[in-house]
């Protein structure tokens, strides 16, 4: 036998069936890792009481100003994420609700993704090296350099690793700093043949550059949009497609000539 239901009395029935399954979700860990404005570290400096950037075998130069690599803070892999923490994400500028597999694409255990990360890490500095002494036109053989940066993961210091060696080399090439004497975030992978590539994370990387002083971001061209999103007062957005575009558009800041913008 049919039963006729009022509407209000169908629609409450219906609703049961997604009240519950929000009830459900609201407890059940979700696959995201929500992340944060990490810290930032001065390539141009100290870490932990070692320089960051060391190179023998060829004069160098006393730098002035900043190059400041960003980071993200990611919750573990392992960590729960609810429901709760996704929405709370979504009202909040310095939060952000990531797929877990963007963060830890490679999977396993947290001492896997760690050596992974570090692994990674080491890569991007050997190539960072290539490129800034290919861009230099110098050989590697008769130019020493050690790069150390704890507790970091990942290749999107690449950039900045590049930057780094070129200014304590030879600075813009006038006599002055690649940076100006300013504060230069930024972040972004090299290729050895100085090609930057995207990384992820941009929108919170501004504001941990902003936070510890940067006025400069060197963002790759392709995440732009993600940078503007929630870019922080007083911080200028610089797109950049490889290290000698963003060798020069340092360079043309300082001399007050042409700088692309996002």
């Amino acid at each position: 036998m049919a039963i006729r239901l009022s509407r209000p009395r169908a629609l409450a029935l219906c609703a049961l069936p997604v009240l519950a399954l929000f009830g459900t979700a609201a407890f059940a860990p979700l696959p995201f890792t929500v992340a944060q404005p990490g810290s930032t570290a001065d390539v141009l400096g100290d870490d932990k009481g070692k320089p960051v950037i060391t190179i023998k075998g060829t004069p160098t130069r006393t730098t002035e100003g900043e190059l400041r690599m960003t980071t993200i803070l990611a919750t573990a892999p392992t960590a729960d994420v609810g429901v709760g923490d996704v929405v709370d994400s979504w009202f909040r500028t310095d939060r952000a609700v990531m797929p877990r597999d963007s963060v830890y694409p490679t999977g396993g255990s947290e001492k896997e993704i760690e050596r992974h990360n570090l692994q990674d890490m080491e890569k991007s500095q050997n190539v960072a090296v290539d490129a800034a002494l290919e861009y230099l036109d110098k050989k590697p053989g008769s130019v020493d350099v050690t790069l150390h940066l704890a507790d970091v993961g990942g290749p999107s210091a690449g950039l900045f690793f590049s930057l780094g060696i070129i200014d304590k080399l030879v600075g813009n090439g006038s006599g002055g700093d690649l940076t100006g004497g300013r504060t230069v975030a930024g972040t972004g992978t090299i290729e050895a043949d100085g090609t930057v590539g995207a990384v992820g994370g941009v929108s919170l990387k501004t504001q941990a550059a902003r936070r510890d002083g940067a006025t400069v971001f060197l963002v790759p061209k392709a995440e732009c949009k993600q940078a503007e999103a929630e870019q922080p007062d007083g911080l200028r957005l610089i797109p950049v497609t490889t290290l000698t575009s963003a060798v020069s558009s340092l360079r043309a800041l300082d001399q007050g000539g042409k700088v692309p913008s996002c």
